[in-house]
């Protein structure tokens, strides 16, 4: 009788497990989803929100520059947070600043106000960012971890492909403030679920907040610095120099302490700087692509914006066709083998659209991009596995915290070389050239994922 009663309740307790897994990935994905979407939704809007607040088109560009600062200077301080307070408590502040900012943007009536409450935006969606990884690590069971890691990288690729397409959708249905208030019920869902996040205890060790200073301080510089580098070079070349000996400077008076906040002691193992460093490359590959392929179809190979709209969804739509079988995949191979793979395919994927004749049309572009977003999307799931477990379990927040904010530089360092090659080069020189050394970064990417597989 006991045996009988048993087996029932075993069945319920692995349901109820189950749906808590369910609620809590439903948290992480719909919030993290609406922070990276949001970095790439609103430039295709920046025209319409100059005209609609009569700003200059060069200050509206601060509309989406705050975002990306407040991001980028926040993430390893809220990773430290997270580890020091326990994420959960980082997570539910970060998602509910981000919708009260959204709010404050869809209700904004100037310039101003506007970037301000994106600049709050960006903190809000740092939060999210910083403590993504910590979270699934103690949410997900250890034989579905690695599967979870991979949707996880799935999730921030498809937001920042599809970026500008879904901003585009959106206004074509409404006003920009409509690009903010639609966070509303979607961040109220990722709130609702949080419910079921694992209470995880904070360590309690006090955060430096000098070194948390000097840390958002050295990467306002730094990225300030390398947008400026090209149109001022003396001003940029100065920043980025004062955002190095802040480094030096963070790095000898956090060395030696148990959790530093710039996190030296996950860098002192070669395979996790290896992985920073491929997953750097990759992402400055990705953005030259994005910024480099619709001048080549629109210059080079005479399509239409909407063809070339067209064109694009290749990239995202092959990450997808990867996200079905991913988990798969990391069963049967090594992580470092997949990188090293996957980056291949996406530089052969880039060659071949940069050396892709005009007179054959779209269509070898096309394939090359459906190639390039496979590669892409078989990559970044195996490198994110390589670098968050190969912190200890403890410092999943600092490594969460190093691996958005590889993002953020490398796509910022692809940005600002693109700017540079369409200074120099005219006509569809200059994107055939992007695509080229994006491809370069790509077989960067592709033999540091080859020396990983040899070290194992």
């Amino acid at each position: 009788m006991s045996e009988c009663q048993t087996a029932p309740q075993a069945v319920g307790e692995e349901e109820a497990g189950a749906a808590r897994i369910g609620l809590a990935l439903t948290a992480i994905y719909s919030a993290l989803t609406l922070v990276a979407l949001d970095i790439a939704v609103v430039n295709v809007a920046l025209p319409t929100i100059s005209r609609a607040l009569h700003a200059s088109e060069a200050a509206t560009v601060a509309v989406a520059t705050s975002y990306q600062l407040a991001v980028v200077i926040s993430l390893l301080p809220l990773a430290a947070l997270g580890e020091s307070f326990g994420p959960r408590k980082v997570f539910v502040g970060g998602t509910a600043l981000f919708i009260a900012a959204s709010a404050a943007c869809a209700l904004s009536t100037s310039l101003p106000m506007l970037v301000a409450a994106r600049f709050a935006q960006g903190l809000g969606g740092a939060g999210v960012m910083a403590i993504t990884a910590m979270l699934l690590r103690y949410t997900m069971p250890k034989e579905r971890l690695a599967q979870a890691i991979g949707w996880n990288a799935v999730a921030v690729a498809l937001a920042g492909a599809a970026g500008p397409t879904v901003g585009a959708l959106i206004l074509s249905a409404a006003g920009w403030p409509w690009l903010f208030a639609i966070n509303l019920p979607i961040g109220a869902l990722a709130l609702f679920a949080a419910r079921a996040l694992p209470a995880v205890p904070g360590t309690g060790r006090r955060v430096d907040a000098l070194s948390a200073s000097v840390s958002a301080g050295m990467f306002a510089m730094f990225f300030v610095g390398a947008g400026r580098l090209l149109e001022r070079p003396a001003v940029g070349g100065a920043l980025i120099v004062a955002a190095l000996a802040c480094l030096v400077g963070l790095v000898r008076r956090e060395r030696g302490t148990p959790a530093p906040l710039v996190p030296v002691d996950l860098f002192a193992a070669p395979a996790f700087r290896r992985t920073v460093v491929a997953s750097a490359c990759t992402f400055c590959a990705q953005v030259m692509s994005f910024v480099a392929l619709p001048f080549h179809f629109q210059i080079g190979l005479g399509s239409g914006v909407v063809a070339t709209g067209l064109y694009m969804t290749a990239w995202p739509l092959a990450i997808i066709a990867v996200a079905s079988f991913s988990g798969r995949l990391a069963a049967r191979f090594a992580a470092s083998r997949l990188c090293s793979t996957g980056t291949l395919v996406l530089a052969i994927g880039l060659i071949s659209a940069a050396a892709s004749p005009a007179r054959l049309g779209p269509w070898p572009v096309l394939a090359a991009m459906a190639a390039s977003g496979l590669g892409f999307g078989v990559f970044q799931p195996a490198n994110n596995r390589l670098l968050l477990l190969s912190a200890p379990k403890a410092r999943s927040g600092a490594a969460g915290g190093v691996q958005a904010t590889t993002r953020l530089f490398g796509q910022t360092m692809g940005a600002t070389a693109m700017t540079a090659l369409f200074q120099l080069f005219a006509g569809d020189a200059a994107p055939r050239l992007g695509l080229a050394a994006a491809a370069a970064f790509a077989l960067a990417a592709s033999a540091i994922g080859a020396f990983n597989a040899r070290s194992v």
